[in-house]
């Protein structure tokens, strides 16, 4: 028996929707008030958190110098590895509408950014990078940070909320841009690791 893994996955995406679109639309409505609607949108602009990226660009080569720049190295390695995985070749090979393009879904959710992305929804590419940059920076600044260093799952959590929130993915999207997320950045941190070393304060 020959197996068609275009009808598969096309069984796949209609077996998982219902509670897709039932998570999306209380994430969107129900667990919604005035205050994440004006905030959350900000929150997945990358504009918005280039002062973070300034200052762990300026905390990790004032304190640990050449080692610092090869943190930014492989910080920089870290969120194009998880564009092109995500962005070049999972969404060009596996197409999935968005929440905001499907017009059954569109009448039931509210929608909050300025135009909806034509590319697949899956996976969540801003849920990939920033899971991807936060287990980097957890991983390799844990020695120095401690326990705060989980502050940035945190951050990545909020982006990745963000997309389902404002309508440009269903929930599985972002979960699945997550777990890539993490695999990519436990990767290169270990190849940091490896080669440059642990990040210390002298």
């Amino acid at each position: 028996m020959i197996v068609d893994p275009a009808s598969c996955l096309l069984s796949f995406w209609q077996l998982i929707q219902p509670v897709d679109a039932w998570l999306l639309t209380h994430i969107n409505q129900d667990w919604s008030n005035g205050f994440l609607d004006t905030v959350l949108p900000y929150m997945r602009e990358t504009l918005f958190w280039v002062p973070l990226y300034l200052f762990l660009v300026l905390f990790t080569t004032f304190n640990f110098g050449i080692k610092g720049w090869w943190w930014v190295l492989g910080f920089v390695l870290t969120a194009a590895l998880a564009d092109i995985i995500s962005s070049q070749i999972i969404k060009q090979n596996i197409m999935r509408t968005r929440p905001c393009g499907d017009e059954v879904v569109t009448g039931q959710i509210r929608f909050f950014v300025n135009y909806c992305p034509r590319s697949s929804s899956f996976t969540s590419s801003h849920a990939c990078s920033h899971f991807a940059q936060a287990m980097y920076m957890f991983l390799t600044l844990r020695p120095v940070m401690g326990k705060w260093a989980s502050v940035f799952f945190v951050w990545a959590f909020i982006i990745a909320y963000t997309q389902v929130y404002v309508g440009v993915h269903y929930p599985f999207d972002v979960f699945c841009g997550a777990l890539l997320g993490c695999g990519i950045g436990f990767t290169v941190s270990k190849l940091f690791h490896k080669k440059i070393g642990m990040l210390t304060v002298s």
